[in-house]
C-alpha cells in the first residue's frame, strides 16, 4: 500500500521551489550603477530599475547599500563588499568595475573641446593642461550659481592679458560624460574670461589621460 505523503511534506515541497525563485534573482544581478548620492542614502540602477535605498536596506534584487555619503558608497551583492563613486558602475556579474571613459577628437585648431556639468549644471569646456586648476570667469561663476565672493578666497592669476584678481573655489562635483569627481578645485577670474571653462590639471591629475593622435582618452582611476 503506497503511503502519500503528509501535509508538512506538501508544505515543505512547496516552499522550496519558491525559495531556489529567489536565489536565481539575486544572482541575476547584471549591472549597478550609482546615480545620485546624498547622506546615508544612494540612488542606483540595478538592471536598468532606479532603486533609492537607505544606508542598511537592501534592494529586491538583493543590493546591499551599506553606506553612503557625498564621496561614494559601500555596496554589498553576494557576499562581496567595495566602494563605489558616483557614476561607476558594476557589471557582469560582479566580476569587475565598469571603466568610466571619455573620447574628445581636436578640432581643426589642435583644442580639445567637451560638454560637462559643474554642480549639476551644463557647461562647454576646453581641456587645458597648462592650467593647474579649472578656470572660469566671473561670468559663468554667476551663471552657475556659485558663490565665490562668500566662499572664495582671493588671490590671483596670471592670463594672456597679465595679472588678474581671481577668487580660489572648491566646486562640488565635475562631470565629463561619466567621469564625476567630488571636490575639485577651481579659480573664478574677475570679468568675462576665459570664454569657456578650462578644464585643467585639479580635474586632469585625477583621471587617467591618453592622447592618441587627434584623440584625447579620460579614464577614471580605481
Amino acid at each position: 500500500m503506497t503511503r502519500l505523503p503528509s501535509k508538512r511534506h506538501f508544505a515543505i515541497l512547496l516552499l522550496f521551489p519558491g525559495c531556489l525563485l529567489w536565489s536565481a534573482s539575486v544572482l541575476a544581478v547584471e549591472k549597478v550603477r550609482v546615480m545620485a548620492l546624498f547622506a546615508d542614502k544612494a540612488m542606483l540602477q540595478i538592471d536598468g530599475k532606479q532603486r533609492l535605498l537607505r544606508a542598511g536596506q537592501k534592494s529586491p534584487e538583493g543590493v546591499l547599500l551599506v553606506s553612503a555619503d557625498a564621496n561614494g558608497a559601500v555596496i554589498e551583492v553576494n557576499g562581496k563588499r567595495d566602494s563605489y563613486s558616483l557614476g561607476s558602475q558594476v557589471g557582469g556579474h560582479f566580476a569587475q568595475r565598469h571603466m568610466a571613459e571619455v573620447k574628445i577628437w581636436a578640432d581643426n585648431r589642435g583644442s580639445y573641446n567637451t560638454m560637462g556639468s559643474i554642480n549639476g549644471r551644463m557647461v562647454d569646456m576646453l581641456v587645458d593642461t597648462g592650467a593647474t586648476t579649472i578656470a572660469m570667469s566671473e561670468v559663468e561663476a554667476k551663471r552657475l550659481g556659485i558663490p565665490y565672493r562668500i566662499r572664495g578666497e582671493t588671490t590671483g592669476v596670471r592670463t594672456a592679458s597679465g595679472f588678474a584678481k581671481a577668487y580660489a573655489i572648491t566646486l562640488d562635483q565635475v562631470q565629463v560624460g561619466e567621469l564625476a569627481l567630488q571636490q575639485v578645485e577651481a579659480v573664478v577670474v574677475e570679468g568675462n574670461s576665459p570664454h569657456r571653462v578650462l578644464l585643467g590639471m585639479s580635474f586632469l591629475s585625477r583621471v587617467k589621460m591618453e592622447h592618441k593622435g587627434t584623440l584625447m582618452v579620460l579614464q577614471s582611476k580605481f
